[in-house]
């Protein structure tokens, strides 16, 4: 039996194969707002998820940490400007945190900032680090209401076969103009379009615990049913290349109209990488820097 058998974003409407065919078996869609999801069964999807509990969690490797860094250090502060505040001056939760990078980066910018992790060994590590992590899911943590000015969901969303119950928690624990961020894939980008089933995105066994795939348009529609406004969502990259392996010539040709597409792709919505900025409506929002 598949794990997902109803629309994560609760639509009440059915789900029909699509024509992106994986191991397991097609992509279903959800026929009211297009949500993908996997048909993955809940032991695959559980062996799938073990991969993250390990010390090192998420954390980057040598070559893509600083730029990590840098990127984190832009989030914070777009984030303390739209919920009117200074780094130093937020308090920010990161839920999904793993062995802490986004909480290590937020502590370089003297940002009040905790930490939730359901994976015992990354959880440990991270309090090794020095942060302050509960091990746990954002449910079990049970913060008091409007306990946050900004909370972070990275590469989070697209593992859960119910998403709406941990969004209306992010909801809750944040303060009146609070921020919530959400970072995942794009299912209306170029590359889905050019890719399809060979994005790895979409392929359990190399991204552990993906099953429910955002477009721009279904992150609004999660945002409306659990009381946010949609601020801003950026995308980011293009993959063409992957559907050429076959051909080092038309590998690096794809590769570098890919390349040229990034721009047009952030300014059209259609990278495959998605950043989503969410706000509590209330007093103390800001504007966009």
């Amino acid at each position: 039996m598949a794990l997902i058998d109803a629309c994560p974003l609760e639509c009440g409407a059915g789900l029909a194969s699509s024509r992106i065919l994986l191991a397991q078996g097609p992509l279903h869609r959800c026929s009211a707002c297009g949500q993908l999801v996997s048909r993955v069964d809940a032991e695959r999807y559980r062996a799938s998820m073990s991969e993250f509990d390990h010390p090192r969690g998420t954390a980057p490797d040598e070559r893509s940490a600083q730029r990590r860094r840098m990127l984190a250090r832009r989030r914070l502060q777009h984030l303390a400007a739209w919920a009117g505040k200074t780094p130093a001056t937020l308090e920010l939760l990161d839920v999904g945190c793993s062995s802490g990078a986004f909480l290590l980066a937020a502590r370089d910018c003297a940002v009040n900032a905790r930490g939730v992790e359901p994976a015992p060994s990354a959880a440990a590590s991270a309090r090794a680090a020095g942060l302050d992590v509960f091990t746990g899911t954002l449910e079990q943590a049970a913060f008091p209401a409007a306990s946050f000015d900004a909370v972070t969901l990275f590469e989070v969303i697209e593992h859960l076969p119910r998403p709406l119950p941990l969004l209306r928690e992010c909801h809750r624990i944040l303060r009146p103009g609070g921020m919530l961020l959400i970072g995942t894939g794009n299912t209306a980008s170029w590359t889905v379009r050019c890719l399809g089933a060979r994005w790895d995105y979409f392929h359990i066994e190399r991204h552990g615990g993906h099953v429910s795939f955002f477009s721009i348009a279904s992150m609004h529609l999660a945002a409306q049913r659990t009381g946010f406004e949609v601020a801003r969502i950026e995308t980011r990259n293009v993959n063409l290349q992957d559907r050429f392996q076959h051909s080092r010539p038309a590998y690096r040709l794809a590769k570098l109209i890919a390349q040229a597409l990034n721009a047009p792709a952030r300014w059209l919505g259609r990278g495959h990488d998605m950043l989503a900025y969410l706000r509590k409506p209330g007093r103390g929002a800001s504007s966009m820097p």
